[in-house]
């Protein structure tokens, strides 16, 4: 599978220099491509294929006064901007005709130059390469300095540099890994429950708290706002300001990812296989609970566990977010109804006494494993056997009529 492994990378003056001028040029093709596919549409004319696309804002431009520039920057970088123009105008044109599941993909918009996050990407075209120095050698750029957090699996087949709202720039290596990393086989299972008071709650009785990392960071962000909405809009010192609040924003963000690694490697390693309930986080986040929704990452970590579960030969599994795991009782699987967020604990009327939140992950696993069964082919539907005799008589009022069994007439 492709995974992608990302390091911080620290260019010089002159590197920086490159590298903004690489993404302005990017920022330029793509809205020139996009802006032309309009004027056409608008004009009644054909769609613009992507070849013709290619030949009109980049070839052909580079011939005229107003882009000449665009061949300071290497030529691939332009190339992958028009390709994700494309690979946006499809995923629009698949949501609008049904063949995207999800949310409505809105058309592709124009990108500014004020947008705090630049990115441009480089193939194996470009002959990007990681010299035995540690150096990484970007064409049109220079030899930029990585911190190798870790060695790279295989040889990267695409490296995207980004530029994020805090300033810092990190390289970002597409890989393939190889199948040998399967994790040994261990007869465990595991259903979970995400929650906010506690993060997540396995089946086996164990509580996650909840580390609100946003909510901790409140107060300092707070007065980084404050300081921010006192600069005059346009002045360096606003631009200052803004940096601080990015900076962090970040360092919430990279806390709370470093620690849903750590929590989703641990459970992968010790399940065989994981079952998580299918959330709408989209539906959540406009509750009045959305900041702690949000503070929780509940999408991010579920990604995780579902792609280390398929790099590392584990199961894992979504359970349908209909299913009333907290109303059943997992003792007699009686549903007991609809409880409010106040009732942690409920006694069932069959005598077992539940704790809401580990109730709701054992019919986790239970349902994951139903529907792990079903998907491998067990019996879902009763068997077909024969009829009983007073089942399959004729009815005495109808021994003169006419019927046909198997096509062969009874009288």
């Amino acid at each position: 599978m492709q995974l992608r492994y990302n390091y911080r990378i620290y260019p010089d003056a002159a590197q920086r220099e490159a590298l903004a001028r690489s993404f302005g040029c990017a920022r330029v093709v793509f809205n020139d491509g996009l802006r032309l596919r309009q004027q056409v549409r608008e004009a009644g004319g054909k769609y613009v294929s992507d070849a013709d696309l290619s030949k009109l804002v980049i070839t052909q431009a580079k011939d005229t006064p107003q882009r000449a520039w665009l061949g300071e920057v290497s030529a691939v970088v332009l190339q992958q901007a028009l390709a994700d123009l494309n690979t946006a105008y499809r995923n629009f044109f698949a949501s609008i005709t049904g063949k995207r599941k999800g949310r409505t993909v809105a058309p592709p918009r124009f990108r500014s130059r004020k947008d705090n996050r630049q990115a441009i990407r480089f193939t194996k075209n470009s002959r990007f390469k990681v010299l035995d120095n540690g150096r990484l050698r970007l064409p049109k750029i220079g030899d930029v300095h990585v911190r190798w957090s870790r060695d790279l699996p295989s040889e990267p087949s695409s490296v995207t540099v980004i530029k994020d709202a805090a300033g810092r720039y990190v390289a970002s290596f597409v890989v393939q890994t190889n199948t040998e990393e399967t994790l040994p086989p261990v007869d465990s299972e595991v259903g979970i429950d995400l929650g906010l008071t506690h993060f997540a709650v396995l089946s086996d009785g164990t509580k996650v708290a909840a580390p609100k990392f946003l909510r901790r960071a409140a107060r300092k962000l707070k007065r980084l706002q404050q300081d921010l909405s006192r600069k005059q809009r346009g002045s360096q010192n606003r631009k200052k300001a803004v940096v601080k609040v990015a900076r962090a924003h970040a360092r919430v963000a990279d806390t709370r990812r470093d620690w849903q690694h750590k929590l989703s490697i641990r459970i992968i390693r010790d399940n065989q296989a994981v079952y998580v309930e299918d959330l709408c986080v989209t539906g959540l986040g406009r509750t009045r609970l959305a900041k702690s929704v949000h503070d929780a990452g509940w999408a991010s970590f579920t990604a995780m566990l579902e792609y280390k579960a398929a790099r590392y030969g584990r199961v894992f599994a979504k359970v349908d977010r209909f299913a009333p795991t907290s109303q059943t009782c997992s003792a007699c699987s009686r549903i007991d109804g609809p409880k409010p967020l106040s009732v942690r604990s409920w006694t069932c009327p069959c005598g077992a006494a539940h704790d809401r939140d580990i109730n709701a992950a054992i019919n986790v696993l239970a349902a994951g494993r139903a529907e792990s069964l079903n998907a491998c082919g067990a019996q879902v539907r009763p068997a077909r056997v024969l009829a009983p005799r007073r089942e399959a008589g004729i009815r005495p009022d109808a021994a003169c009529s006419t019927r046909s069994v198997e096509g062969i007439p009874v009288l």
